[in-house]
């Protein structure tokens, strides 16, 4: 049974849409672009949290502009000796914040890398209450004109996302962003598969999810069938890394599989009976990260 919460939006939109299909499409989109509560919802994400702090107390804050917005970004230097430092962007999920990867920013930086980990719009430190695919890129982009670009990018789930679509310059006045290599982690394959979901679950009428969907369209130049990451992977030609638990209930595993198919230039690595969220402090998946980030430097070193 649908919550409370369910049945009175499902009746709005369907009010809203009696009069105007498309004004009940723009309020479908407002709806979907609301980001979640930042406050921890239990005990393990206030330990997480708490836990965290010795870490994240050691970043550099910077404050990133675009159009529209300003984020905020850690900036964290590398803590061990293996020549060249490797720069790494790094960006969460969902939902989630930088904070909660207080674990891989610690294996990175240990094992030589300088992380950049960015708290998306409506997330972390950066402020607003909304986020939106297009929001994301512009961060990106933000991010790479003010540190001049990354050796490694990182991200996990929406991050991993969006990070490919930066790679496939899909937001149009916004140029491709790609680094020498990246690391995809839980990462959803394409947005159709939300946008459709996110119709069924409140009922919209086929109008009124055109409208919802075409929304895209404004606001990135592209349509939502074109925010297809597994494509844009087909077509870079670097390393890809993608990790992925086939216990995933959150980001369905055949969303991997749809990555590992674009093309040669990518290593689907499994890390099962690990989730959707566990898997980013995960140790073994941190080691995993590591050995792809500097596996060309390690190699001639040897």
């Amino acid at each position: 049974m649908a919550s409370f919460t369910i049945e009175v939006t499902r009746l709005a939109l369907k009010c809203v849409s009696a009069f105007s299909p498309e004004a009940a499409g723009r309020l479908a989109f407002r709806l979907f672009s609301v980001t979640p509560s930042r406050k921890p919802s239990n005990a393990k994400e206030k330990a997480a949290l708490a836990s965290a702090e010795p870490v994240m107390a050691r970043a550099r804050h910077v404050t990133l502009s675009f159009a529209g917005g300003w984020v905020m970004a850690r900036h964290f230097e590398g803590r061990a000796e293996h020549g060249a430092s490797k720069r790494v962007l790094l960006v969460h999920g969902w939902g989630s914040r930088s904070d909660y990867l207080a674990p891989m920013i610690e294996g990175l930086t240990l094992d030589g890398a300088e992380v950049v980990a960015l708290d998306w719009p409506g997330h972390g430190a950066s402020p607003g209450r909304t986020l939106t695919m297009p929001e994301a890129v512009r961060a990106i982009d933000a991010a790479w004109r003010h540190f001049g670009g990354f050796d490694v990018s990182v991200g996990h789930s929406f991050g991993g996302a969006s990070l490919a679509c930066a790679a496939g310059g899909l937001v149009c006045d916004v140029p491709s962003h790609r680094a020498k290599r990246m690391v995809l982690i839980g990462a959803p394959s394409e947005m159709t598969w939300l946008f459709k979901g996110f119709g069924k679950l409140f009922r919209l009428s086929p109008k009124a999810q055109a409208a919802f969907e075409g929304m895209v369209v404004r606001l990135s130049g592209r349509r939502l069938e074109e925010f297809d990451a597994a494509r844009v992977l087909a077509g870079v030609a670097v390393p890809v890394l993608v990790v992925h638990a086939e216990d995933d209930k959150e980001v369905s595993a055949d969303h991997a599989r749809r990555y590992a198919a674009a093309g040669a230039n990518v290593d689907l690595h499994w890390a099962n009976g690990l989730g959707h969220r566990r898997i980013v402090s995960a140790g073994p998946v941190i080691e995993r990260i590591n050995a792809f980030i500097h596996a060309e430097d390690r190699k001639a070193a040897a």
